[in-house]
């Protein structure tokens, strides 16, 4: 029997660490996707004494680099015969405006059109069983998508890093939805998981104000295991099986309104997403 294979991006970070240590430690051949390799080599090591399962790897992966995001697909359908796990969670917030070599905006790459285009390339390596999770955020609520604005700036306007953010991760959430209504006949499910208020550095926005606001705040919120537990539960649970197309938070669904469930631009966005990586999408 094949062992089972789980691919974590951002596997370096603080949910991601958490999320990959819990993966390692139920036996999957465990790849940590990570933007910086070298760095994730001492969580890579820790997680491999802690958990006794020697199977974890580190593969380098720039979600803002569409090419590279092709290549490390490449070399996992040269290296692997199925995907069991695939762990959305990388994710940035930039503080100002960075254009991509896809002219994209750095924060939409990383956290939405990236996760996307390697969700799509990976699917052919997944079947009855598998599970996509993908890691949004309660800000969602203040998302707002305005085409084709948001994938060169994130917004309307000019460049705010919080409603950027939030717009990316409402992209991300619709992209679940989707994903999971044409993927549903194949077996594989597709979730989306919402950490809520997590101290993990990506809250620290380097600015006197938000400086007083982490100091303040940061000892009240989530812990990154108790951020990443929902996203563990959504993909190695027993009883989260054949569940697909939620939102969950504190280990529960979240009901969605129309808002989201029918949101005017879902089927739009996916068609412009797709047009944008489809270079990429052929053999």
């Amino acid at each position: 029997m094949n062992k089972r294979v789980a691919i974590i991006t951002g596997a370096d970070g603080g949910m991601g660490y958490e999320e990959t240590k819990a993966i390692a430690h139920e036996g999957y051949t465990t790849l940590m996707a990570c933007y910086d390799p070298d760095a994730a080599e001492e969580k890579r090591s820790k997680i491999a004494e802690e958990t006794g399962n020697d199977d974890v790897h580190i593969l380098s992966l720039n979600l803002a680099d569409l090419g590279a995001v092709k290549a490390f697909s490449d070399k996992i359908k040269q290296q692997y015969t199925h995907i069991d796990l695939l762990m959305n969670n990388a994710g940035t917030m930039e503080q100002r405006l960075h254009e991509t070599v896809d002219g994209l905006e750095r924060t939409v790459s990383v956290n939405y059109v990236g996760p996307f285009l390697l969700t799509r390339l990976l699917l052919p390596l997944m079947g009855r069983g598998s599970r996509i999770v993908n890691m949004v955020s309660s800000s969602i609520c203040i998302g707002k998508l305005e085409l084709p604005y948001f994938f060169q700036r994130g917004r309307k306007g000019g460049f705010w890093r919080i409603p950027v953010y939030a717009n990316t991760k409402l992209a991300l959430l619709l992209f679940t939805l989707e994903l999971a209504k044409r993927v549903e006949k194949d077996g594989i499910t597709v979730n989306a998981a919402d950490p809520g208020n997590t101290n993990t550095e990506i809250i620290r926005f380097h600015t006197c104000f938000d400086k007083l606001t982490d100091l303040f705040f940061r000892p009240f919120i989530h812990t990154p295991r108790e951020g990443a537990e929902t996203a563990i539960q959504l993909l190695l649970a027993p009883e989260k099986e054949g569940l697909t197309g939620t939102l969950n938070k504190d280990n529960h669904i979240v009901p969605l309104g129309r808002r989201y469930i029918h949101h005017p631009l879902r089927q739009v966005l996916w068609d412009e997403t797709e047009q944008i990586v489809q270079t990429f999408l052929n053999p």
